[in-house]
């Protein structure tokens, strides 16, 4: 039974700021900024957190369904590492604010940027054994940075947006290759979030800990995938991006160990199968449970694959956990996803001065896990809220009274 992805679509938020210009603000070292491969990075304004994000990249997706299929959506689970409570999931208030059936499961799941991945393979194994043909699943990935990132080497590379996932029995997008997964896990503290304001990260213990979940990720894959190649058995391949640049040199020691490939031949490979995937992460930055999905998008817009075709992906979460899987990229998968224009909302953007992004960011953590009172107050970023989000049909933070988060359309 054919089970996958009918739908995607990016929220890739309303503001962004330069990577070079921020490296230069800050005082960083910039022989580091070439290591980066990113040119933007996709902000927040304190009116936005993970609940808006994933409410704004679900919406569009939605309003091209019937009433009928709407009410088909029986289950909507959120990935996210940016959760703002530890019992009451974000995914009470997207149901609410996206005005979903009631007859719908709804629960978070948390697993750093594994989280997307874990969501999706559990709304698949939901999906494929309801004995009701035409239920559907609203997946969403959604994050929000952290103000705890700020003046450190991590801040350039944190984005902010979601990606939204319609599955069900119909995937256009991409048809899961059922039981085609190669795991790994193991327990390594390599970035955290200990604090709503800390945000720990061992950038080489992370790396080390990527690096060793892909290969041996794929080789738990090429064991249970019989003949399964690195090369030759998919089309493209699609990997979780916490920058473009630890990608391309994950994606070169991957063929090095599985396919005995040297650095022209892993290069060339790297230009046709995997550079496509990264133009949109070039551009937002890490969306942390949504990097992989939005690194799909980007495969969608930029790679002109030949469908029908398999894709691998590789979903990798901090602390951690893997998971190396297929699917088959459909005949509508590229126009599907077309129709979502996110290459245009990425241009629509406001580029932020360093001035704006100072003022924008110092107020990121007023909205963060744990506050009890807050009015998102627009004073300092007034003029921005007014040329991005009046009349946008986009969802807000209003504020907060008693831990209770409320929101409205703009």
């Amino acid at each position: 039974m054919a089970v996958g992805i009918e739908a995607i679509n990016a929220y890739v938020a309303r503001a962004s700021f330069d990577v070079a210009e921020l490296f230069r603000g800050r005082g960083l070292d910039m022989t580091r900024f070439d290591n980066l491969m990113m040119r933007q990075k996709s902000v927040n304004l304190p009116c936005e957190d993970a609940v808006t994000n994933a409410a704004n990249a679900a919406r569009p997706l939605l309003d091209r369904l019937t009433p009928e299929e709407r009410d088909a959506i029986e289950l909507l689970v959120v990935g996210t590492e940016s959760g703002l409570d530890l019992g009451k999931p974000i995914s009470t208030y997207i149901h609410h604010h996206l005005g979903l059936s009631p007859r719908c499961r709804s629960f978070e799941v948390k697993h750093a940027c594994y989280g997307g991945t874990a969501a999706l393979q559990t709304a698949a194994g939901i999906i494929g054994a309801s004995p009701v043909d035409t239920a559907k699943a609203l997946v969403i990935a959604a994050d929000a940075p952290s103000a705890a990132a700020r003046g450190t080497y991590w801040e350039p590379s944190e984005g902010a947006g979601a990606v939204a996932l319609l599955v069900g029995r119909r995937p256009r997008v991409l048809e899961l290759d059922p039981g085609a997964s190669g795991l790994h896990t193991f327990e390594v503290m390599d970035t955290l979030r200990p604090r709503p304001d800390l945000d720990f990260v061992d950038s080489d213990v992370s790396l080390l800990s990527y690096l060793t979940c892909l290969e041996r990720s794929f080789a738990a894959y090429r064991e249970r995938v019989a003949g399964a190649d690195v090369v030759d058995s998919f089309a493209h391949l699609v990997l979780h991006t916490p920058f473009a640049g630890m990608v391309k040199g994950a994606h070169r020691k991957l063929l090095r160990t599985h396919k005995g490939l040297g650095p022209r031949e892993a290069a060339e490979d790297f230009t046709r199968r995997v550079a496509p995937t990264l133009h949109y992460g070039s551009r937002v930055g890490n969306l942390f449970s949504a990097s992989l999905y939005l690194a799909l998008c980007s495969l969608l817009d930029h790679g002109a694959p030949e469908t029908p075709c398999r894709i691998g992906l590789f979903s990798y979460g901090s602390g951690c956990g893997s998971e190396f899987f297929s699917g088959v990229l459909g005949e509508e998968a590229v126009a599907t996803a077309g129709r979502m224009r996110i290459g245009a909302a990425l241009d629509a953007r406001r580029a932020l001065t360093m001035e704006e992004y100072d003022a924008v960011t110092e107020l990121g953590g007023d909205r963060a896990f744990g506050v009890r009172d807050l009015d998102v107050d627009t004073k300092p970023y007034a003029d921005l809220y007014g040329d991005l989000f009046d009349g946008a049909g986009l969802l807000t933070l209003d504020r907060i009274e008693n831990f209770h988060r409320l929101y409205s359309w703009s």
